[in-house]
């Protein structure tokens, strides 16, 4: 309908040319409408520009414009529905792209958000430990280290010393006897012959020193003596000192050893007394805090929506809005009930108040009591040990005395060998012939084990020998206890 209104439109000028404006004055409101429709059906329904397709209100008015747009009609009509399904397939193509690429920054955002998760957690992990480092506390000991010098220090002050002491002359080594005489004759015997080198003058002088008599070497001994002990009194005195100096470095070691071991243990209880959280300990006869009206009201509430399934922030909100909404008749008996558990809760307090007083002041009493049996027990204690120490003194003085007086006299027989002992003498000669230059020790041993190796007819022969000694001792020893005897009746009788 819309191609034949615009076609009638456009024949009307073919016939009367010059009539064209009288024609669109009488044009009535109707047809201008029906133009208007028909020229937006000749616009394209996907919503292009109007310039694209060339089809307007313009066109629809215009006859010339007319003719064109039939020409171009039957020339886009064809290839319409080709490039439509183009475009939709590059729509598709290019909406299968957007997707992939959201699914691709969705990945992305959620890789980096991972990534900032770890982060978070390793920097509130560093937070605790700083915090937790921030809270110890350093070790810093409280005392002076002695100043001690390092081993490439000593080495230097080592070599430095040699150097001085090859410069002074106390503190050289002093030269031989043979070397001093060298000295003496080194230029007689290079005068007499100034050709000669050194193997040949060293090789004469010690022909002539084996030559020489006693008398003429003892001056160069008797020098060397004396050079040789003022050498090992200045050496000695350095040495002395050089031990003394080591001996107060070590003990000044073990010293700042010590004090620095003891700091740091009570640092270290120290520390882990401020780290532990101390948590008092509930006294078990303390009496308990009494509830307040809301919290009775509470606990027989909660039986009842405990029965409903209800959850314990349910039951609280439930609990608390049904007590603010309670008139005061109500809530009466509730609180009765606690200023009566409050009243019988501060009389308990007193109780206990007063019973833990007792109880300290008792065991103050305890304490003291303790303290005295403890000195009294370390003054006996104390006693027990001068008495002990007097007793052995007293002892180590009588043992003395009678030391003394056994060793006074010479005329008292002493105790004859024993078996073993009289066996080892012999034995020892016999093995010191057979093998000269025998240590102590392993003759010993070797007499030991020839004792064992003895029958008892062998043994039983230097049993006899010992045995015999000890009955002469025995005769000795009253002889001599009998003259002492008469000799104290002599003193007696003269006093």
């Amino acid at each position: 309908m819309a191609d034949v209104a615009v076609i009638s439109t456009n024949e009307a000028p073919r016939r009367k040319a010059r009539g064209r404006r009288a024609a669109l004055k009488d044009l009535s409101t109707n047809e201008i409408s029906a133009d208007k429709s028909a020229a937006a059906s000749l616009e394209p329904s996907s919503g292009a520009k109007k310039g694209s397709n060339g089809v307007g209100l313009s066109v629809v008015l215009s006859p010339k414009k007319s003719r064109a747009v039939r020409k171009t009609k039957a020339v886009v009509a064809a290839p319409a529905g080709n490039s439509f399904a183009d475009d939709l397939e590059e729509l598709q193509a290019r909406l299968n792209q957007l997707r992939l690429e959201k699914e691709k920054a969705e990945e992305m955002l959620k890789e980096k958000d991972e990534m900032l998760k770890q982060k978070e957690e390793e920097q509130e992990k560093l937070q605790k430990e700083f915090k937790k480092l921030q809270k110890v506390k350093e070790f810093k000991p409280n005392m002076s280290f002695p100043v001690l010098q390092s081993l490439k220090d000593k080495e230097q002050e080592t070599k430095e010393t040699k150097k001085k002491n090859k410069d002074l002359p106390e503190k050289k080594k002093p030269s031989p006897a043979y070397v001093l005489w060298c000295k003496d004759q080194w230029n007689e015997v290079k005068k007499g012959r100034p050709e000669a080198e050194f193997k040949e003058i060293s090789n004469i002088l010690g022909a002539r020193w084996k030559c020489l008599s006693a008398e003429e070497k003892k001056p160069y001994e008797e020098r060397y003596q004396r050079d040789k002990e003022a050498y090992l009194q200045v050496v000695g005195q350095e040495k002395r000192e050089n031990e003394a100096m080591k001996l107060l470095e070590e003990e000044q070691m073990q010293k700042t050893a010590m004090e620095l071991l003891e700091q740091y243990l009570q640092f270290k209880q120290e520390t882990k007394k401020e780290n532990k959280k101390k948590r008092k300990e509930k006294d078990p006869l303390r009496p308990k805090k009494p509830m307040p009206a809301f919290f009775l009201f509470s606990n027989e509430r909660r039986a009842a929506l405990h029965h409903e399934n209800k959850s314990v922030l349910e039951i609280a909100k439930i609990t608390g809005e049904e007590w603010k909404s309670m008139p005061a008749e109500r809530r009466l008996p509730y609180e009765e009930k606690a200023r009566k558990e409050k009243e019988e809760y501060t009389q308990r307090m007193e109780l206990y108040t007063n019973r833990k007083a007792e109880e300290a002041v008792n065991q103050k009493k305890e304490e003291e009591e303790h303290q005295k049996v403890m000195k009294h027990e370390a003054l006996q204690l104390l006693k027990k040990k001068e008495k002990t120490e007097n007793i052995i003194k007293k002892a180590k003085e009588t043992r003395k005395k009678q030391k003394d007086t056994k060793s006074s006299d010479p005329n008292k027989p002493k105790k004859p060998a024993s078996s073993f002992l009289l066996f080892s003498k012999d034995a020892r000669n016999s093995l010191q012939q057979e093998r000269p230059g025998i240590d102590n020790s392993t003759l010993t041993a070797l007499i030991s084990v020839k004792w064992k190796d003895l029958n008892e007819t062998e043994r039983q022969v230097w049993n006899d020998k010992a045995a015999e000694a000890m009955s002469v001792y025995k005769k000795e020893v009253k002889e001599y206890m009998d003259k002492a005897a008469a000799a104290a009746e002599k003193k007696d009788s003269a006093v």
